[in-house]
C-alpha cells in the first residue's frame, strides 16, 4: 500500500469514530422505564476497535514520513516546514490585512468627513507584505507538491 492511500484509509476511522461518538452520546443515558435506541457499551466495544485500527496505521503513516527522503531531510521535515510556512502566511497576511485597515472597514462609511476625525496611518508596507505573502503561498504549494508526490512514491512500512 501507498503512503498516499494510507493516508485516504486514515480518513474512515476518523469518520466512523466520530459517528461512534455521537451515538454513544445519543444513548449514554435513558429514561427510566424506557430503553436505549443501542446498547451504549458496545458502541464503546466498536469505538476502542476503531481507535486501535487507527494507532496502528497513524504509527505506520509517521514511521514512513520519518524514513521517506524528500529534499535534504524526510517527509516529516516536509511536513514541519509546510506547517510553519501556512503559520507565516498567515501572520504576515493578517498583519498587512492590519496595516491596510481591512478588518476594520466594517465601522468606515467612507472618507473622513471631519477633521475631528481619527486619521490612521500604516506602520507596516502592506504592497511588501502582500508580496512576502504570494511567495510563502507559492513555497506552501510547492512543498505541497512534493509531499503529495512523495505520498505517491513511497510504500507504507509495514508493522
Amino acid at each position: 500500500m501507498k503512503l498516499a492511500e494510507a493516508l485516504a484509509e486514515r480518513g474512515d476511522p476518523l469518520r466512523r469514530a466520530e459517528h461512534l461518538k455521537v451515538r454513544i452520546l445519543a444513548n449514554a443515558r435513558y429514561q427510566d422505564g424506557e430503553s436505549p435506541a443501542e446498547d451504549a457499551s458496545k458502541l464503546l466495544s466498536n469505538l476502542t476497535v476503531v481507535f486501535d485500527r487507527l494507532e496502528v496505521l497513524i504509527c505506520r503513516i509517521n514511521r514512513t514520513n520519518s524514513a521517506a527522503t524528500l529534499r535534504d531531510g524526510t517527509v516529516t521535515d516536509a511536513l514541519a516546514l509546510r506547517d510553519v510556512l501556512r503559520m507565516r502566511h498567515k501572520v504576515v497576511s493578517s498583519a498587512a490585512d492590519a496595516a491596510s485597515g481591512r478588518e476594520h472597514d466594517h465601522h468606515r462609511y467612507g472618507p473622513r468627513q471631519l477633521r475631528s476625525e481619527l486619521v490612521y496611518v500604516a506602520a507596516l508596507p502592506v504592497t511588501e507584505l502582500r508580496s512576502s505573502a504570494d511567495d510563502l503561498a507559492k513555497e506552501i504549494r510547492l512543498v505541497d507538491l512534493e509531499i503529495q508526490h512523495a505520498n505517491w512514491e513511497y510504500d507504507l512500512i509495514e508493522e
